[in-house]
């Protein structure tokens, strides 16, 4: 669909009497377009982690507990909690007057449904649940989880930023983790508009009028969530000069990941400010399939490591601006109080494709078929897709690259069939950089086997310093631990690190407000 038909659409949708009126300005309805990185082709924030779901589900779902800009964790729907038994009980109370989007009352039951569900899917989510011996709601604004030993990090993990546990209502949370809940009655400031939504083209949320923000500043995921404009129409624009000249117009208001051939036109603009909000950016990485050969093979999956320049997969993100990136990352976000340098060196100097192929030939590579799922709709992954799919084909492996649109592909990474039934053996993918600060959050870099994320590896020897991390509270043998285990991860590959980097984002000056992270839409305002 063309950038004026999408325009349109939206400027009719505005028009509609549903439309809500903003506050204190009769007649008046103020709108934000924004144009996300790809097609919101998946609505379930559980069933699937994909960065544009997580933003999505943090509009329309609030959170138990969430992160502050310093990355602690308070209290959001919780009005508090209580620790007894030595830390084995949480007695966690939620705030008064919160509501769903049908106007229900938020509680404790549907609170316990919620984190049952996630705790299911995600991986930390997991090892609560293994530890955890009940769960229950003893009143409607009060609930308890006891646990078989202290776990300190429950707040942290309930507000975790990406692959996080949004509040639904009892009925949709007790869905198995396999189907997606697809009809939306949120808990957060924003409501999602179903009838407006056109797959490929549009997506619209209206102020929830219910929501009782939090009396305290807004900080990152914490404090008071106060929606400051009407509407928001997220608008789809694959094409990155379509994308610009919408901008550059006055169409779109903001453009949440402008690719850098365009930032030198963008910053030359004066209507427009091209900014870094994100400043723990994103972390990428060759996501490879451990349930299927060739990867189910570690020292295939070493093989690699010669070929890999990250600075060539930074570039094609980000072009020559090396302040937007970092070459130097391993499988903790770069700077970070447990980020190191072990192991780095598998990965120095140029490429070396000849000495990929003798590794594989020493690792018993017969020539499996090799399928590379690409979306090509999505800039830099399909950058980082095409380096990578080069490094195969120039190693010798028998490369089958299927290229598709977003939706298909965020799909298709759900499937553990073998390749013969849709399944898939490599892809490149990123993750929020916040994740990766440390073992108890880095999702990416576990081996629980089929429990895990996507690639599923089962690695048991960091799983085993993953505990050990857990268990301890001392900084000095925590950072000792980080170091061992991304040491073990240089020899089990759970997948391949190609770079850090910040995407600056650009939007309409009279756009004010705008929180430091990852897309947050409330506290925005426009004009």
């Amino acid at each position: 669909m063309k950038r004026r038909e999408v325009l349109a659409l939206s400027a009719a949708a505005v028009a509609a009497p549903s439309v809500v009126r903003a506050q204190g300005t009769p007649g008046a309805r103020s709108v934000l377009r924004f144009v996300p990185q790809t097609d919101l082709a998946l609505l379930d924030p559980v069933f699937n982690t994909a960065l544009v779901t997580r933003n999505h589900g943090m509009m329309v779902y609030d959170q138990l507990y969430g992160l502050d800009e310093n990355y602690a964790p308070r209290p959001q729907l919780v009005e508090g909690h209580v620790v007894e038994d030595g830390g084995r009980t949480w007695r966690i109370t939620l705030r008064e007057r919160i509501t769903f989007h049908d106007g229900t009352p938020i509680r404790a039951a549907d609170a316990v449904a919620s984190i049952a569900r996630w705790s299911q899917a995600d991986v930390l989510g997991q090892n609560i649940r293994a530890i955890t011996d009940e769960m229950a709601a003893v009143s409607d604004r009060v609930f308890t989880i006891r646990l078989k030993k202290p776990f300190p990090f429950l707040a942290a993990a309930l507000a975790k930023p990406s692959s996080f546990c949004p509040v639904m209502q009892e009925r949709f949370a007790k869905l198995p983790v396999s189907t997606q809940v697809t009809e939306i009655v949120g808990s957060g400031p924003f409501r999602w508009v179903p009838g407006e939504r056109m797959a490929g083209a549009r997506a619209v949320y209206a102020r929830f009028e219910g929501y009782v923000p939090r009396d305290e500043p807004p900080s990152f995921l914490a404090g008071g969530k106060r929606a400051g404009v009407d509407r928001v129409e997220w608008l789809t624009l694959p094409d990155a000069s379509t994308a610009a000249a919408a901008m550059q117009q006055g169409e779109v208001d903001w453009w949440e990941q402008p690719t850098p051939d365009l930032l030198p036109l963008l910053r030359r603009n004066r209507n427009l400010r091209v900014e870094v909000k994100d400043r723990t950016g994103s972390m990428s990485m060759i996501r490879l399939n451990h349930l299927q050969p060739p990867f189910d093979n570690p020292a295939i999956r070493r093989a690699f490591l010669p070929g890999i320049r990250q600075a060539d997969y930074m570039t094609a993100v980000l072009g020559e601006d090396r302040s937007l990136w970092n070459d130097r990352c391993g499988f903790f976000l770069p700077g970070s109080p447990l980020a190191s340098e072990v192991g780095l060196d598998t990965m120095d100097g140029a490429p070396n494709f000849d000495r990929v192929k003798r590794n594989l030939e020493a690792a018993g590579y017969k020539g499996e078929r090799v399928v590379f799922v690409v979306p090509a709709d999505q800039a830099r992954l399909n950058a980082m897709s095409e380096i990578a799919g080069d490094m195969f084909r120039r190693s010798g492996v028998n490369l089958d690259y299927q290229a598709g649109d977003w939706g298909t592909i965020a799909g298709r990474v759900n499937n553990r069939g073998s390749l013969e039934q849709g399944g898939w053996s490599v892809w490149c993918n990123t993750i929020p950089g916040i994740i990766a600060t440390t073992p108890a959050t880095q999702s990416y870099v576990r081996g629980p086997g089929r429990a895990g994320t996507y690639g599923w590896p089962d690695l048991p020897k960091i799983e085993a310093l993953r505990d050990r991390f857990m268990d301890s509270e001392d900084l000095a043998e925590q950072k000792s631990l980080a170091e061992a285990l991304q040491r073990q991860a240089f020899e089990d590959i759970p997948y391949l690190p190609t770079g850090f980097f910040t995407q600056p984002t650009a939007f309409r000056a009279d756009v004010t407000g705008m929180l430091n992270g990852f897309p947050i839409f409330y506290n925005i305002r426009k004009g």
